[in-house]
């Protein structure tokens, strides 16, 4: 079972995480891309990212904009150090 971060933790790793929020003990970003093509990709690039990790989020498409939320199920649906490692990855996709 993964172990939830405290509230001081969590902001602790937004400082590194731009654009992140950290709302309804989850972490939240929206990516506008250039188009739903190029959203798409970055959708495709994202879930290779998280099924190396064994760790899914919940992804919203919406032609060019993507909604991302992390949150991990067996820490009781709160934000643990997967989902900060997942957000850094996907800062990582270009």
């Amino acid at each position: 079972m993964s172990k939830a971060l405290t509230e001081q933790q969590v902001n602790d790793a937004l400082a590194g995480l731009p654009g992140w929020q950290y709302e309804n003990h989850k972490l939240k970003k929206t990516f506008e891309r250039r188009d739903f093509k190029d959203a798409l990709s970055f959708l495709v690039q994202l879930g290779l990212h998280a099924e190396c990790m064994d760790h899914h989020p919940e992804l919203f498409n919406v032609y060019n904009r993507v909604v991302i939320e992390l949150t991990t199920h067996d820490a009781g649906n709160r934000v643990t150090a997967k989902d900060v490692a997942l957000a850094q990855a996907i800062e990582s996709i270009p």
